[in-house]
């Protein structure tokens, strides 16, 4: 179906509705060269053209001030504003809308697959802005503008990893675009700075990573003039990237991360901020206000943009239930929506489907900035990467057809894995792992068929069909431990040969080639050329589909941790991040349930040995077509399939170098 249309409020009208004839004319100016007539409205443009000159577009930097002192200095910080934005509309006295990057990352790190960095003139203004979306879209008349978030480059204040100085940072932008906030020419002086000459108000953010995050925290402020975010690869909630339902997913404090992104100046300046921040964010995993203030999904309700989410299936650094919960929360609330799904793991469109990103990123940016009626928003809501470069789509996400559908485990063989299957174990059926630290998901799927000590696993027979995820799921276990800590791994695996992107390489799915390609116009100082990428594939013998973890003491708070009775049982539900997976025919699909899952969880203080009921342990699964689907699939002749001739051959340690141990989210080889 289309993507759904948000309640209108008050007399705002949605998109697709028809504009006035007055309207229609102003839009059509938009790109008409300076000094041109404008087109008729009955020739009313479906998509903008590159018609402005980018070597004169006027460059420069402001710096907004936003209304907080985060460094504690006796003023009010002002972040910078690096802006490039064509200069014949400004001329004619026309207006243009803005898309805007807000980022922590401009001077620390770089950004994209090339690690670009800011660069600026002997005036200080803007030379290179990274990626290409300065030099596309500024000649098809739109500006482009880059943010530094508080504490960052050439900004004032401190950064908060995702609170209240980040998010306001870049919404305070939003503001002086829309007239609604001060903006200077300097950092220190008096000289205000308007955009309410040259800009709309139209705003759309987009941005990978920690970028992509701000811009669903400020969309979660409701801001007037945000029209659409394209959050990839994004937090949705703060505490959701460093625990799992209590459980710690690595160096689960987020202030090392504030020194990391601070300018040097910044870090001289800003240690109480990090230490507020510790202070508030405990290792223990217990919820606090501070991962209140850094949860959006909780203000999903005030999202006014629409929201064009991409993620990678294997991101194993902002995992995939970031997005997942952030989806549903606004689908809940009626917020127009699209997805892509790709295999990939941490890894911008850009750099794994890239003609197709940008020409579906300008149709985006045109019909929700410009106003242009180009159809977008009536076509298929989701793309998911079904191979590596193989793309199917679907009108709505999760599937129209895909049912919740409970799976049960059962003791099976003695020297095997248990039976997964639609029938209850009987009562006192039972299956015990010991935690192992030392092995993790792919370990416990390359020992499914034998019984091993660290895990618990269940498998349905070959598959007649083929059989599809589409959704979250979720497995409810009811556990005994022999300690007073555990922490508990579940995961859906498929078994069976197949090739996948390389998520575990260098890349994570990509590999970088010497070609390159550009896309837009370049200056001396500022090419729009890049690195063309390839697939990067491994041949496996099964793929982990969804993933899951929590801490078994918050059994009955999921905010906070108890200790456990050992001995005692304890029913526990875990949420699997969402997927959308196709089991083939000729494959199985399995249940696995251990403890520590290495690298992607820290192992609890006590060494546990747990004992599962079976009789009260469940899996939710969304299977398109439902329980008759996983009746049908798990019946009748099953195909052959080739036997693999080896393991998973995944390159690198596993899970990937680039995202185990402590890590910025979006800092690694494909940012």
């Amino acid at each position: 179906m289309p993507m759904r249309k948000r309640r209108t409020r008050g007399a705002r009208l949605t998109y697709g509705t028809l504009v006035s004839a007055a309207t229609a004319a102003l839009f059509a100016t938009l790109v008409t060269p300076a000094g041109a007539r404008p087109e008729p409205v009955s020739s009313f443009p479906r998509e903008s053209r590159p018609v402005h000159s980018y070597a004169d577009a006027v460059r420069e930097s402001v710096w907004v001030d936003t209304g907080l002192d985060g460094d504690g200095d006796g003023r009010a910080d002002r972040v910078a504003v690096d802006i490039v934005r064509p200069r014949e509309p400004a001329a004619a006295g026309r207006k243009v809308p803005v898309i805007m990057d807000a980022s922590p990352y401009y001077s620390c790190c770089g950004r994209g697959n090339e690690g670009q960095k800011k660069t600026y003139d002997a005036d200080g203004d803007p030379v290179q802005l990274p990626l290409f979306y300065d030099n596309y879209f500024v000649p098809r008349g739109y500006a482009f503008v880059a943010v530094d978030l508080a504490g960052t480059n050439r900004s004032d204040g401190c950064d908060d990893v995702g609170g209240r100085s980040d998010v306001r940072s870049a919404k305070a932008v939003v503001d002086w675009l829309n007239g609604r906030a001060r903006g200077y020419t300097s950092r220190t002086g008096g000289t205000p700075a308007r955009a309410t000459a040259w800009s709309t108000g139209n705003v759309g953010m987009i941005g990978k990573s920690w970028d992509g995050t701000i811009a669903n925290g400020v969309a979660a402020t409701g801001v007037e003039g945000l029209k659409t975010i394209v959050p990839i690869a994004a937090i949705s909630s703060w505490y959701d990237y460093f625990h799992s339902q209590g459980a710690p997913l690595y160096d689960a404090n987020p202030s090392w991360l504030s020194e990391y992104v601070n300018s040097p100046e910044a870090q001289g300046r800003c240690g109480a901020v990090q230490d507020r921040v510790t202070a508030g964010t405990p290792y223990s995993g217990d919820w606090t206000p501070a991962w209140t203030e850094r949860d959006y999904v909780k203000d999903a309700g005030k999202v006014r943009a629409s929201v064009f989410v991409v993620h990678g299936q294997q991101d194993l650094n902002v995992r995939t239930g970031h997005f997942g919960r952030w989806w549903d929360a606004l689908a809940a609330h009626g917020v127009e929506r699209k997805i892509w799904l790709s295999q990939t793991g941490h890894v911008d469109p850009f750099d794994f489907r890239r003609a197709d990103w940008v020409r579906t990123l300008h149709r985006w940016f045109d019909h929700y900035l410009l106003g242009y009626d180009n159809g977008v928003d009536r076509e298929p809501v989701a793309d998911v990467e079904r191979a590596p470069d193989v793309w199917a789509t679907d009108r709505q996400w999760p599937a129209r057809a895909a049912t919740t559908t409970t799976l049960r485990p059962a003791p099976g063989p003695a020297s095997g894995p248990g039976v997964l299957g639609r029938a209850p174990a009987a009562p006192g059926s039972t299956a015990t792992f010991t935690d192992d630290p030392g092995l993790g998901e792919l370990d416990w799927a390359a020992r499914i068929d034998g019984t091993t000590p660290e895990k618990a696993g269940f498998v349905t027979r070959p598959l007649s069909r083929d059989l599809r995820i589409s959704g979250s799921s979720e497995v409810t276990v009811t556990a005994t431990p022999t300690t007073s800590t555990a922490h508990l791994s579940a995961v859906l695996v498929d078994l069976g040969p197949d090739t996948i992107r390389d998520y575990a390489a260098a890349g994570e799915g990509i590999t970088t080639l010497t070609d390159r390609t550009c896309w837009g116009a370049s200056t001396p100082g500022d090419s729009a050329c890049f690195n063309e990428t390839a697939a990067r594939t491994a041949d496996v013998a099964y793929t982990v589909v969804s993933r899951g973890w929590a801490d078994l003491g918050t059994w009955a708070d999921p905010r906070r941790e108890r200790p456990l009775t050992p001995g005692r049982a304890y029913t526990l539900t875990l949420d699997l991040a969402p997927a959308d997976h196709v089991v083939p025919a000729g494959h199985r699909l399995a249940l696995i349930v251990g403890g520590t899952d290495k690298d992607l969880l820290d192992p609890p203080s006590t060494t546990p040995t747990l004992t599962l009921d079976l009789a009260r342990t469940w899996a939710k699964v969304p299977l398109v077509g439902g329980a008759g689907a996983f009746e049908r699939a798990t019946t009748g002749a099953v195909p052959a399939v080739p036997r693999p001739t080896a393991g998973p051959s995944l390159s690198g340690s596993v899970p990937p170098v680039a995202v185990t141990g402590p890590r910025l989210p979006g800092v690694e080889e494909a940012r």
